[in-house]
């Protein structure tokens, strides 16, 4: 038990000087292709740090054949939503008002408002029409079309990421010097960029594997049921990348990049993961699995409706994810 405690501690610090790498690395190589914080945060970041949770489904799916492996995969897909939805929003709140507190902020957020709407609007229809599959999950044909349909959309949303970015002037002059190249003493081209997300990235998949193992380990001591752990532990290590990273940008007062690096991956895993569930599982979603997807949907409206009213985001208000988590938690362990 002490052994799996201390390997667990190690990688979540592992994961974390891994993330303070990566995101040194995904703002230069914004700047090298000259687009906005929105872009970095919300499609290269997302999609980069989506690794770990979008690895553990596939591998659950396709290298075991038992339901128990199938619930995991189910669960860890339907768990990703969840997670960023709830638990990182929460975070992010947090970490604004930590800083803010020590003085190395303010408690305002400076969140493109246009950014994290899109990516808002597009989850909700997207994982909206997910979740409603399970309806229909014995009508394979429709089910294929839909599974279409989604990767289809995202698509549609990176396209229209590119042609919103706003920020595309934003200058160099805030980043700091790229790791590598303080080190090695190498210039900050395109190639030492790529080379430092790629180590950044293979770091983080390898941190959060080595948590994952130790968690499960702890999980199953302590007799939690597969469907349980893949939907509440497992999140909460793949995820780790994204809370990680927006709590630095947060630091760094990048709140677009923050926040975007969240809904972005939010994005993200209502259509991959999802449409993978949708064509190689029954993808028959109820109990504890469609109130996750559900609250994951309830928080989306809910910040959305904010954003649209108040026209700027409350890192107190982001704390209401934290709420919902906590209720989930008590409903499945009353």
């Amino acid at each position: 038990m002490a052994v799996y405690i201390i390997f667990t501690v190690g990688s979540l610090a592992f994961i974390l000087l891994a993330c303070f790498v990566f995101t040194n690395a995904i703002e230069w190589f914004g700047e090298k292709l000259h687009v906005g914080q929105g872009i970095v945060g919300s499609v290269f970041s997302a999609i980069g740090t989506a690794l770990p949770e979008t690895v553990i489904p596939l591998i659950a799916i396709f290298l075991f054949h038992d339901q128990g492996a199938k619930d995991i995969g189910v669960g860890a897909i339907a768990g990703a939503p969840f997670m960023l939805g709830t638990l990182a929003l929460f975070v992010t709140g947090t970490a604004v008002i930590i800083y803010s507190i020590i003085g190395k902020r303010t408690v305002t957020m400076n969140v493109d408002i246009k950014v994290i709407s899109m990516d808002l609007t597009f989850f909700l229809i997207i994982y909206t029409i997910a979740v409603l599959t399970t309806f229909i999950h014995n009508i394979i044909a429709i089910k294929n079309i839909i599974a279409v349909l989604l990767l289809l959309s995202y698509i549609i949303y990176i396209r229209l990421a590119f042609s919103n970015d706003s920020e595309k002037s934003e200058k160099s002059e805030n980043l700091d010097r790229l790791i590598i190249s303080k080190i090695f003493r190498v210039k900050t081209n395109l190639f030492w960029i790529c080379v430092q997300l790629i180590i950044s990235l293979a770091a983080i998949i390898f941190g959060a594997q080595v948590f994952v193992e130790n968690v499960r380990d702890l999980s199953d001591a302590l007799g939690v049921a597969p469907l349980i752990l893949s939907i509440i532990i497992t999140p909460i290590a793949t995820e780790l990348p994204e809370k990680f990273n927006s709590v630095i940008w947060t630091g760094k007062k990048k709140d677009t990049l923050a926040l975007g690096n969240i809904t972005g991956a939010m994005v993200f895993q209502s259509c991959f993961p999802v449409v993978i569930g949708i064509l190689f599982t029954p993808w028959d979603l109820r109990g504890i699995t469609m109130i996750s997807a559900i609250i994951a949907i309830a928080s989306a409206v809910i910040n959305l409706a904010w954003i649209k009213i108040k026209k700027s985001v409350n890192p107190f208000f982001l704390l209401f994810g934290g709420v919902l988590y906590a209720g989930y938690l008590v409903y499945i362990f009353r």
